[in-house]
């Protein structure tokens, strides 16, 4: 335990005790009937057993009476440095007798001197025996006989065999004694030699007699094997060959599953395929394609002979063995299965058409010989008839062969001129295709002019290509500088973007096609991407901030800001709560719904766009956003007649009263019958000046059928939000009681009331939260509730683990406790101990100060007498 009073101290005790410790001992009252009594049911062993027997304020009597023996004892030499131990057996101890003592004392000293090298000296006077018998006669027996049987029965002995050895052989004697008398009285009694050799040849006689038996066996068992063989062969019958196939069933045909595994079985195994390769090593292998795709391409510019450069084939010798013959046809086939049997057909009409090549081959060469046969019997009359003839027309022969060969050398010199001129001709197509082509290598431009003039004059496809091959042939790990210089190319790409959407008939198409190299080059740096688009917002809203200081109100932004907001919706992500280039895009237009003033159609086209914008944005992380609200609020009110504008309240940038109220109103019947729904294409914002009235007034009412949508969308995405009746209730009430729907359209008035529907269908479903009264009864259940309880009077919970640890924590607990009651208690005792010698010095140096003033006192008035007696004489 740790308890300070349950120290073990290695200081004297002292034989007498102080006062307090008395005064203590005499308060206490020997009452029988308060004596406790703890008695233990069993005696262990090792165990101490304390406060068997007590009687009440003895426990504080011997705590007081240890700490006077172990903490004044310290109190007291706390200042001392040389202490004397008296370690002498209970020289302190009065319960133990002073024999008991001696006794001990002599114990202990001889196992002090007791030590390793006197274990085995052996006492000579001292006799060891072993069952009554010393050791040194049981050494001196000679006569111990081994049994030589090898019996199957380990562990059993003779009862002769025992008495002779364990006997003494007296019985055996006696026995072989009384048999002898009763069978003949003259014979003597055999000696004890006698009787060893017989037991021996018995023993001999029995194990000849089990070895015999066990040869005998084992005759018979060999026996009995054949026997049962040739047996065995007469009980055997084989069923003859007719009645296995009368009671053989017919097979299964496999079935379908069967036949893919078989064909499966048959088909070649899978070969380890090539590793993936690395990014760097793909960018190498382009890298080195573009470039002899380049230097292919330059080669045919500079109208360089193919077959120049082609090699020229190496000489064969006649002892080359053609060891490097490669077949260049497969000829493996797979094998299949139809119903059940191998599918040859293939190979058989794969043979017959080879059979038939054959024969045609053979038949034509036939043919041949024939008609060279005929040839040369014709050539043989011809030379007859000739040799018949005169030599003269030998003559004409020959000039007529001159003739025939000056003709045919101008023929060649007209064929090779003619192929000349063909082969020229074909040299400047080719030269001229070369030139048109693209190129396959292109270094990354250095400043925005050479990148403009690079993709000017090109269609879409060439500059998505030229795009592709520069980040190609300078991707960032086949050179040091590649990287940075690709960084700029994304800033260039960006202002080219921008410069396409603010042309008077913006290329859309283009830059939608531009989006992709865009989002590439963002994927391989999207550090440099978002401080270029962080770079254009920021210019972008500081120059909104410059127009509100200077003319007090600010317009919406051109097309090409708002396709690089689009761009940023599709190059980040926009359900983060935080992003550092989306939360900036989100804040700004924010900005532009509520600081832009709507003053034309155009700008009402471009804040319905950025209402889109917003919808995109928030599709994933589901955020309020009520500038939104406000601006399809602010849309609906611009589409009312003055008369009805009224009963309700309109925020900024849109006013309730002024010239832009009307902006959505439509007032023509003929166009309001003429209209059918379309989309709004970002391009119409540039062209709204050269449209007709017609269709000026067909856009406003698919901008009002554009808001219905988007307060549709607005319904669907913010059904989860609590407070979504307070957010839609100005929009519902503008829609039920101001919006004229009867002079709408049809169309319109199904977008009208698909919204509305919407709205309300959504409003039903929530209703506010109350607080209960009072807590719900629960269902009585019948199960009943098992609590394993380990210790009772305690709350219970938890697994074991869990109460074992609070266990233990309740034991330090208090432990600690008591550890801190105990140091309490010996603080108390040495403050009093502190505190009575305190009060023994000053009554000692009171007294001290009693007898100094007695003394002085009485040597005044000797002084004072003698004075007076010096006075008188």
């Amino acid at each position: 335990m740790g308890k300070a009073a349950k120290r073990k101290r290695k200081v004297s005790v002292p034989s007498t005790a102080k006062g307090p410790v008395k005064s203590a001992m005499a308060m206490v009252k020997s009452n029988p009937f308060e004596v406790k009594v703890n008695r233990q049911k069993f005696n262990i062993l090792g165990r101490k057993t304390k406060n068997d027997v007590g009687l009440p304020g003895v426990s504080r009597s011997k705590a007081i009476k240890k700490r006077t023996q172990t903490l004044l004892k310290e109190y007291k030499e706390r200042e001392k440095t040389n202490v004397f131990k008296d370690k002498r057996f209970g020289e302190y101890n009065t319960k133990i007798s002073p024999e008991e003592k001696m006794i001990r004392r002599f114990t202990l000293e001889r196992q002090k001197n007791y030590g390793k090298k006197n274990i085995y000296n052996l006492n000579e006077d001292e006799e060891l025996t072993h069952y009554g018998q010393s050791l040194a006669e049981i050494e001196k027996m000679n006569d111990i006989i081994d049994s030589d049987s090898d019996t199957e029965e380990r562990g059993t002995l003779s009862a002769e065999l025992t008495a002779a050895h364990f006997g003494g052989g007296g019985g055996l004697l006696r026995k072989k004694a009384s048999s002898g008398q009763q069978d003949e009285e003259e014979e003597k009694p055999k000696s004890r030699k006698e009787l060893i050799e017989e037991m021996i040849t018995k023993s001999k006689q029995e194990k000849q007699e089990r070895q015999t038996q066990r040869e005998s066996a084992l005759e018979l068992t060999e026996k009995l094997d054949n026997d049962w063989k040739e047996i065995q062969t007469l009980i055997a019958r084989k069923t003859p060959k007719s009645e296995k196939k009368d009671k053989e069933v017919e097979k299964p045909k496999p079935d379908e599953y069967d036949m893919i595994v078989r064909e499966l079985g048959f088909e070649m195994k899978a070969k380890p395929s090539e590793r993936m390769k690395t990014e760097e090593e793909l960018a190498k292998e382009e890298q080195a394609r573009l470039q002899k795709l380049e230097a292919d391409r330059l080669r045919r510019m500079h109208g360089l002979d193919e077959q120049a450069n082609k090699k020229k084939p190496s000489h064969v010798s006649a002892d080359d063995l053609a060891d490097g013959f490669i077949l260049d046809k497969d000829d493996r086939r797979l094998l299949s299965y139809k119903d059940g049997k191998i599918n040859i057909e293939n190979e058989e009409e794969e043979e017959k058409d080879g059979e038939d090549e054959e024969e045609e081959a053979e038949e034509g060469g036939k043919e041949d010989n024939g008609n060279e046969e005929e040839s040369q019997e014709e050539s043989a009359s011809e030379d007859e008839d000739v040799a018949a003839d005169s030599h003269s027309d030998l003559e004409s022969n020959v000039e007529s062969e001159e003739e025939e060969t000056a003709g045919n050398k101008e023929q060649n010199k007209h064929k090779t001129n003619e192929n000349e001129s063909q082969s020229v001709e074909e040299l400047d197509t080719k030269m001229e295709a070369a030139k048109s082509e693209l190129p396959y290598t292109f270094a990354v431009p250095e400043s925005y002019e050479t990148f403009k003039s690079l993709l000017a004059g090109r269609t879409i496809e060439q500059q998505l290509i030229i795009l592709e091959r520069i980040q190609k042939c300078n991707h960032p790990s086949l050179a040091v500088g590649n990287k940075a210089k690709l960084e700029k190319l994304f800033g260039f790409l960006l202002e080219y973007i921008g410069e396409l959407a603010t042309l008077d008939l913006p290329e859309l198409r283009t830059i939608d096609k531009l989006v992709l190299p865009l989002y590439n080059l963002c994927q391989m740096f999207p550090e440099a991407a978002s401080d270029s688009i962080k770079f254009i917002l920021r210019d972008a809203a500081h120059d909104m901030e410059e127009l509100i200081e200077v003319k007090g109100r600010a317009t919406l932004p051109g097309l090409d800001m708002l396709i690089y907001l689009k761009i940023t919706s599709l190059l980040f992500p926009t359900s983060d709560f935080m992003h550092p280039v989306v939360t900036p895009a989100f804040m700004y237009m924010s900005q532009l719904l509520t600081k832009c003033r709507i003053t034309t159609l155009q700008d009402v086209i471009k804040g319905l766009f950025i209402c889109c914008l917003f919808l995109e944005y928030v599709s994933l992380s589901r955020r309020f956003v009520p500038e939104l609200i406000n601006f399809l609020l602010g849309v609906l009110h611009i589409s009312l007649p003055k008369k009805r504008a009224q009963g309700y309240t309109v925020v900024h940038p849109f006013s309730p009263v002024g010239k832009n109220l009307e902006l959505l109103l439509v007032c023509d019947k003929k166009d309001l019958e003429s209209w059918q729904k379309q989309n709004l294409p970002l391009s119409i914002v540039t062209r709204l000046k050269e449209t007709s009235g017609t269709e000026m007034n067909h856009i406003r009412l698919s901008c009002l059928a554009l808001c219905f949508d988007l307060i549709k969308k607005c319904a669907a995405l913010y059904e989860s939000l609590p407070s979504f009746h307070e957010i839609m209730h100005p929009i519902r009430v503008l829609l039920t009681q101001h919006v004229p729907v009867n002079e709408y359209p049809e169309k319109m008035q199904e977008w009208y009331h698909s919204a509305l529907k919407e709205l309300e269908n959504k409003v039903k479903q929530y209703t506010p939260l109350i607080s209960e009264k009072k807590k719900p009864v629960p269902l009585k259940q019948y199960t009943p509730k098992i609590v394993k309880v380990l210790e009772f009077g305690r709350k219970q919970g938890g697994s074991k683990k869990e109460q074992e640890r609070k266990q233990l924590i309740q034991r330090h607990k208090r432990e600690l406790k008591g550890a801190i009651r105990e140091i309490r208690k010996d603080n108390q005792f040495l403050a009093r101990m502190q505190l009575s010698e305190i009060m023994e010095r000053d009554s000692a140096r009171k007294r001290k100060v009693k007898e100094l003033l007695g003394s002085l006192s009485a040597q005044e008035g000797e002084w004072k007498a003698m004075k007076r007696k010096r006075g008188k004489n």
